[in-house]
């Protein structure tokens, strides 16, 4: 099973409303909650789950705040969630992508016009300057669900081109 959701929205501390933060925390944790809950009663033994973090929950991205946050409980629900359904033999595990070449991480610009630069600025930011296609996360994905990774659980595979790690 994979558990992905995602959008974000820069709003420095000043600006945080409680609407912000409601949508955020919505769409993020309560709709991983529960995404995973409804599904457990469908998964067999030797299942997996994968939960989309972000590296946003272990850097400090200006304006980014309410979306780390969020992030950051998804990494705590993989680890808790791995202990709590260990006995079932259901194996959880976190994958954090790096920056990603999507419509998405595009539609962050203030404008349309800026989205080529912003992604420009976020690429030379990364050590293998370059954002990652949606394949190579997709196949991370897949790793993590299949059998290849089968003595992994409570873990977080890092996708981010050594944002994180260099």
């Amino acid at each position: 099973m994979f558990a992905n959701a995602g959008g974000g929205e820069f709003r420095s501390l000043d600006s945080i409303t409680v609407e912000h933060v409601a949508t955020t925390f919505d769409t993020k944790i309560y709709g991983t909650i529960f995404t995973v809950q409804k599904a457990l009663p469908l998964l067999n033994e030797g299942a997996s789950i994968v939960l989309t973090g972000s590296t946003a929950a272990s850097n400090g991205t200006p304006a980014f705040s309410v979306y780390a946050a969020s992030k950051a409980a998804i990494r705590s629900f993989g680890r808790t969630w791995a202990a709590e359904l260990i006995g079932r033999k259901i194996r959880v595990n976190t994958l954090i992508p790096g920056s990603t070449e999507t419509p998405g991480l595009a539609g962050l610009a203030p404008s349309p016009a800026e989205a080529p630069g912003l992604l420009k600025t976020i690429a030379s930011g990364v050590p293998m300057q370059r954002m990652a296609h949606p394949d190579e996360i997709a196949n991370a994905a897949l790793f993590l669900a299949s059998d290849q990774s089968s003595f992994m659980t409570g873990g977080e595979l890092f996708v981010d081109g050594g944002e994180q790690q260099l």
